[in-house]
Formats: C-alpha cells, sequence, structure tokens
C-alpha cells in the first residue's frame, strides 16, 4: 500500500499540451483512446507527413528568422524547458522560440513570444496561406468563425489562457502567422535555406543554411495577424460536453481532468467519426490491438463489434444525409431500401443520375449482388465522338509553402511530374513519355508544360484525364503564365496549347474551351459503370480492381509479361505481369505490386534513408517530392526515389488504359 502511494506521488502529472487540446476538442473521448497505445490510430504518421508536404516545417524556422536574435528553448524535457523559459522571462526584453509556458496541469509551446517589458506577444506560426486583401479572413458576415479557421484560432485562445494565468501581469496581444499569398519573393533559393533532417534518435528538424540575414530573406513571405477580438470571442462563447455546457475556462479545465482521469466520457457519435483516426474495422484490427470506433459505436447503439464487418451507411456515395440515417438507427447499409433512393432502380438501362447510382450500391448490398452495372449503349455513344489515336495524362504536383524562385508566391502549384500512354486505332498501346523534375529549387512548370506540348501537339487525337486536376492545374500554370509573359519568349504558343485541350475555370479572365477539351473518364464512370466492390469510391485506385475482377479479357491478357514488353512498349517496366493473385485466388490491386524504392538497395542499409519506401497513393508521391527537394539525400536514394516515381505515376495512365480497353471490349462484345 505504502509502496503504490509513494509511486503515485512522484508520478509525473499528465498535462493537457495544446496538441491534446486539440485532439480533446474535436471529441474527449479521444483522450482516452491516445492514453492507451493498445488502440490503433490510423493517422500517427499524418503530422509528419503533412508538415513536409505542407512545408510547415521550414514556415516555422522562417518565422524564427523574422524576430532575429532570440533563443530556442530545444530541450523536451519539460522541466528544463521551463526553467530556462522563466529564467528569459525574468529579463526587460526577450524573443523566444517554443516558449515553455506551465499553469496547473496545462502545459504548452508558444512558437514565437516576443517580450517588451510587459507588454507580450504571443505568435502562433501555422503553414496555411491567407489573402491579406480580403476582409473578414477569420470570421463571416455574420461575425460567426470560419469553420476552417476554428482550430487554428481555438489554439491560440488556449494559449493565452494558459500564458495569462501562469503571468497575470502581461500584456498579451495573441497573433497568428500565415503565409501572405499575395506576397512575392524577393530572392532566389529561399526555400532551400530550410533542410529537413532527422537526428540519431530519429527527431526530426530543419537545419538552416546559407545567409538567413533578413536582408538575404528579402521581402517578407509571411504576415503577422492580430487576432485580439477573436480569442475574445472564443474565450466568452461556451462549450458543450456530453450535454453539459461550460465556460471556456471550465471547459479547458474538464478536458484536463479527463486526461488526468484517463476518464473514457460518453460523447454522442454522429457523421464526424467517419474521419476519426481510431476508427479501425474489425478486418483491419492488428493482432493485441483495439478500435476506438468500435467501442464508441458498439456501445452506442447497444450491437456487438463484429456487426461492423457489415458495410456501413458512411460509405454511401456523394450522399449529405447520413446523419439522418444513423439517428434513425440505420448503420449498414443492408438496412437500407433501394427504391427510396431512386424508385426505378430495378428498371435501370441507361446513363445514371446520382440518385440512381447511389440506389444502385444499396440494391447490390441488400441483394447480395456481385455483378457489375454497364450502360453499354450509353457509353458506345460517348466513345463515339472519341478521335484516335487516345491520348491519357496523368499529373503529379504539390503546393509549396515557400517559394523556391524570385517573383514567387507561397503555395504557387508546382507540377513536377507527368505520364502519357497512347492507344492507336489499331488497338497498339504504347507508355509514349514523361517528364519528371527532381532539381532541388528548380521552378519546373513551363518546362512542364513544354514537354507536356511535345507530347501531345502532333494529332488531334482524344485527351482524357481522370478527375479535375489536370484541368485546374493546366488553369493554374495559365494564369502564371499571364503573369509572367513578358518573360517567355513561347509564352503565346504556350496559353494557345492550353487553350485547346482545357475550359476555363472560374476565376480565368476571359472563357474558352478547346476543340480538344480534356474528356474526364471519372464523369465517364459516374455516368456509364458501377461494380459492387468499388463501394462509395469512384477513384481510380478503386475502379482499376474493380476491372480487373469482373474481365475475363483483361486478366487473360495482363496475366501475360506482355507490359514492358515490344508488345507494350514502357519506359519503367519490363515484361510486367499485371494480374497476381493472393492466397485467397484474389487479385491483388497492381498499386500494391509497385516495386519497392529500395529494390537495388540491401535490407540492412535501408534504415540509412530517409524516405518511405511505398508509394502507394498520390499524398505518397507528393512527400516523396517533398523530401527530394527538402532532405538531403544521396545521389543514389534520389536515382531510386525518381524511379518510384516514374512507375507509380506511369500506373495512373496504364490504368486509364486498362479501363478504357475493358469498355471496348465490353462494346465490342454487345455489337457481336
Amino acid at each position: 500500500m505504502f509502496k503504490a502511494k509513494w509511486v503515485r506521488l512522484n508520478m509525473k502529472p499528465k498535462l493537457l499540451t495544446k496538441s491534446r487540446f486539440k485532439i480533446a476538442h474535436e471529441c474527449p473521448v479521444k483522450l482516452f483512446y491516445l492514453n492507451d497505445a493498445t488502440y490503433q490510430n490510423n493517422k500517427e504518421d499524418d503530422s509528419f507527413l503533412e508538415a513536409l508536404a505542407e512545408g510547415g516545417f521550414q514556415v516555422g524556422e522562417l518565422a524564427k528568422l523574422y524576430f532575429p536574435n532570440g533563443t530556442d528553448i530545444k530541450s523536451l524535457d519539460y522541466d528544463t524547458s521551463l526553467s530556462q523559459t522563466n529564467e528569459l522571462l525574468k529579463n526587460e526584453n526577450a524573443i523566444i522560440y517554443e516558449a515553455a509556458i506551465k499553469f496547473q496541469n496545462l502545459f504548452i509551446r508558444i512558437d514565437v513570444l516576443v517580450k517588451e517589458g510587459s507588454r507580450v506577444k504571443l505568435i502562433e506560426v501555422k503553414a496555411k496561406s491567407i489573402d491579406t486583401e480580403e476582409e473578414n479572413i477569420f470570421t463571416t458576415k455574420k461575425g460567426e468563425i470560419r469553420s476552417g479557421w476554428k482550430a487554428y484560432l481555438l489554439d491560440v485562445a488556449f494559449q493565452n489562457y494558459v500564458l495569462s494565468n501562469a503571468f497575470p501581469d502581461f500584456e498579451i496581444e495573441n497573433h497568428l502567422m500565415l503565409a501572405d499569398k499575395n506576397a512575392l519573393a524577393t530572392v532566389d533559393g529561399l526555400n532551400q535555406k530550410f533542410v529537413l533532417t532527422r537526428d540519431s534518435n530519429g527527431r526530426k528538424g530543419v537545419i538552416v543554411k546559407g545567409d538567413t540575414s533578413l536582408s538575404a530573406l528579402g521581402n517578407p513571405i509571411l504576415t503577422k495577424i492580430n487576432i485580439d477580438d477573436i480569442v475574445i470571442k472564443i474565450q466568452e462563447a461556451e462549450y458543450d460536453i456530453s450535454g453539459v455546457t461550460y465556460s471556456f475556462e471550465n471547459y479547458i479545465n474538464r478536458l484536463a481532468q479527463i486526461y488526468e482521469r484517463n476518464e473514457k466520457v460518453n460523447i454522442p457519435v454522429d457523421t464526424h467519426c467517419q474521419s476519426c483516426e481510431y476508427r479501425v474495422m474489425p478486418t483491419d484490427l492488428k493482432v493485441g490491438m483495439k478500435s476506438g470506433f468500435l467501442e464508441c459505436w458498439g456501445k452506442a447503439y447497444s450491437i456487438p463489434e463484429e456487426s461492423f464487418n457489415k458495410e456501413m451507411v458512411f460509405n454511401i456515395w456523394n450522399y449529405r444525409k447520413k446523419q439522418d440515417l444513423l439517428d434513425n438507427h440505420q448503420l449498414f447499409i443492408e438496412d437500407l431500401n433501394a427504391q427510396d433512393f431512386a424508385e426505378n432502380v430495378y428498371q435501370l438501362n441507361g446513363p445514371l443520375t446520382s440518385d440512381e447510382r447511389r440506389a444502385l450500391q444499396i440494391m447490390k448490398v441488400t441483394d447480395n449482388d456481385s455483378t457489375p452495372y454497364l450502360d453499354k449503349v450509353g457509353l458506345r455513344g460517348e466513345m463515339s465522338n472519341w478521335k484516335f489515336p487516345l491520348h491519357f495524362i496523368d499529373f503529379e504536383t504539390t503546393m509549396v509553402a515557400i517559394p523556391f524562385n524570385k517573383g514567387r508566391r507561397p503555395y504557387e502549384g508546382i507540377a513536377f511530374q507527368f505520364s502519357h500512354h497512347i492507344v492507336y486505332e489499331d488497338g497498339r498501346i504504347e507508355h509514349k513519355g514523361e517528364y519528371i523534375n527532381t532539381e532541388p529549387g528548380l521552378f519546373p512548370n513551363y518546362e512542364f508544360l513544354r514537354a507536356l506540348k511535345k507530347e501531345l501537339e502532333n494529332d488531334e487525337g482524344t485527351v482524357f484525364k481522370y478527375a479535375t486536376h489536370e484541368n485546374t492545374f493546366l488553369n493554374h500554370i495559365h494564369a502564371q503564365i499571364l503573369d509572367d509573359k513578358d518573360n517567355l519568349k513561347d509564352s503565346e504558343e504556350l496559353l494557345a496549347f492550353i487553350e485547346s485541350i482545357t475550359h476555363n475555370s472560374r476565376s480565368a479572365p476571359y472563357d474558352w474551351q478547346g476543340e480538344r477539351d480534356m474528356v474526364d473518364m471519372l464523369e465517364v464512370v459516374k455516368k456509364h459503370y458501377y461494380h459492387p466492390s468499388m463501394k462509395g469510391s469512384n477513384s481510380i485506385k478503386g475502379v482499376l480492381p474493380a476491372v480487373l475482377k469482373s474481365s475475363k479479357f483483361i486478366q487473360e491478357k495482363y496475366s501475360k509479361p506482355i507490359y514492358g514488353s515490344e508488345e507494350i512498349p514502357s519506359l519503367n517496366y519490363n515484361e510486367m505481369v499485371w494480374i497476381v493473385k493472393d492466397d485467397n485466388d484474389e487479385i491483388i490491386n497492381p498499386y500494391k505490386l509497385l516495386p519497392n524504392l529500395f529494390v537495388d538497395i540491401s535490407l540492412e542499409n535501408i534504415e540509412d534513408y530517409i524516405t518511405d519506401p511505398a508509394l502507394a497513393d498520390g499524398g505518397a508521391a507528393m512527400t516523396a517530392y517533398a523530401k527530394m527537394q527538402f532532405t538531403e539525400m544521396s545521389d543514389e536514394e534520389r536515382r531510386l526515389v525518381s524511379k518510384g516515381l516514374l512507375r507509380y505515376c506511369e500506373l495512373d495512365t496504364f490504368a486509364m488504359v486498362v479501363i478504357y480497353e475493358f469498355w471496348k471490349n465490353e462494346i465490342g462484345k454487345a455489337n457481336g
């Protein structure tokens, strides 16, 4: 008994930090799951990857440079960091980075704290852009806080509460520091001054290189905005936990209490749970792990966890009334009636409306029907308008917070890669071309566009995209060319090319629609094709496996090593077999067959590299590109990452080709 009490008295208190406050505000029950490592978390690495992709680490370091001669509190130990901060705050004036502040069982680290006597500026830095010419950035015309900004503003209000209570004599000004998308970089190589790295303990950080004086940084691209009025508004509001209303102060104290006591509160479940990091279905649970989502929902609806092996209403495609279904205790698609969504669901024989597509999805589940739907008549009509040779293109893009070059703005789009397949009228298929930029600090968009132009300008064949991304990004480059027109000798040619294969976006200065305006295969899928295995997804990574599953023609063709041979030339694959089955005789998703980035390196050396080995989605491609730009890589790793990216992007356009081949074969059978 005495020993147990001694251990308790000597345990460090569990502190509610600003990251834990953010999680708790999303859902207080997450504090319980956060405390227990046996609850499987699907997003454990997202914070680093998101910060890497958005440039969060670099923006944080740049902000510090705008407040020179400060002291960086680098210690991760609570007591040490608090002691260092408190010593600095004894000075009349101080600039502190990552200032550690504690009040009771609350703990924060302030990105930048500027002390001038009793006046203190609390500056929270975010890798998010704003339009400084816009009125009411953070609030609506009615004075309500915009949902997209609420988490950031609550963060500052929480920090203000802790700081003001820890140092009640301080006069605190509250600021958000953000990227100004109207600001132009006035120096080259600004982005390359910030190199991501990790130490021997695996901790990620930023090395600042070169001249970082204010003159070397050029005109500021980050802007500091006072949000005192909004902080007051947030702190005067009321907050709810499980039906109990709290003031802001009591709300914080209650959340801290929940965390300290490891209390599992009862929170009503709703559609927000769809994106919960603890949403793990029974079939996805790792051995020895638990699902917070299953516990919450099982208790809320008094049903066993194994019931959640059934398809939930979350998966209904593009449906905005899911909460109504949940309120009616209709958790699973099998509980629904397809004819409530579209009366003619059992007589469908043409292009699908949105309601019909949802009804079709529900009908396939409730009737246990695994057959696909294909509107051959409508599809034949679409395909009759396509002109050979057919061109299938896919882009990989990103947006970086800190511009690469002089004259560029924060978060301008970067097009760093494309892939291009051709299908000829006689049925021949060829991976015809590609582009990738791997050079750090190079603004690639115009070379990217010139390379794409060379690929597509030799005929009048139909060009295909999948979803709106390619059209949107070419519009973005179009706007960049208009800004840089005087500096580009071929600006008129490039603008004309873009206008020939796209239609204008809403923000364009004038209207156009090209004679070869790209065909969106996603729209063709939504109108004419559905397979039950796609569930609520129409993404190419969902459609491709469905096609492989339902087409004997495709299965027979690509079970042979013809891809990357003379029969189907490829720039990155050699005699690749795409039809591979697992132990359950199921066809493996081709995206899971992508070769490992480190295929040429021994396993013992993999841990020496920074880049993640798998490239299975667009986010991973963007992250890999970011790492090539912002980390110190060896030439060998850079070569392997480039090789992996090329294979990934080629698979995207090849997937489009396979979907086309499937449709063509099905229509051919119908004609026969």
